[in-house]
């Protein structure tokens, strides 16, 4: 497609571009909205602590449901449901050996994020307006 009729048809609500080429780029790039659906539903996958717990705990490597329960403070069964969703996004894949399931972070690309988060919040404090009633 063409550049200027793509920014032509970003700009038919009549929003003014003050740098079209630059939009036009950033367009061109920008994953479809299927991809950008499917990225924001493994963020709320991972905005639970109780998940993050889990995918914390797996940093280490793979570990059994009984295992991920103690060490989170979770049933078997709200751990197993919770892993069951992870498994549903990629975010853990399992193994099974006999009666026992073993879970592992799916690949580098989730210990990345994983790793990464958990890095962010170790060297920042954050603001929480909406927690602002909370400071005595």
């Amino acid at each position: 497609m063409n550049r200027s009729a793509d920014v032509q048809a970003l700009d038919a609500c009549n929003v003014r571009l003050v740098d079209p080429e630059r939009v036009a780029a950033v367009h061109a790039r920008m994953p479809s909205e299927q991809d950008v659906v499917d990225t924001a539903d493994v963020f709320s996958l991972l905005g639970d602590p109780r998940r993050l717990k889990l995918l914390v705990a797996l940093l280490d490597g793979e570990l059994c449901v009984c295992d991920l329960a103690a060490l989170t403070g979770m049933s078997e069964s709200a751990t197993s449901h919770a892993l069951r969703l992870l498994r549903a996004h990629r975010v853990v894949s399992v193994r099974r050996d006999g009666r026992m399931a073993y879970y592992r972070l799916d690949d580098a690309h989730v210990r990345m994020l994983v790793d990464l988060a958990v890095a962010h919040t170790e060297h920042t404090e954050a603001i929480h307006p909406e927690r602002e009633g909370d400071k005595q």
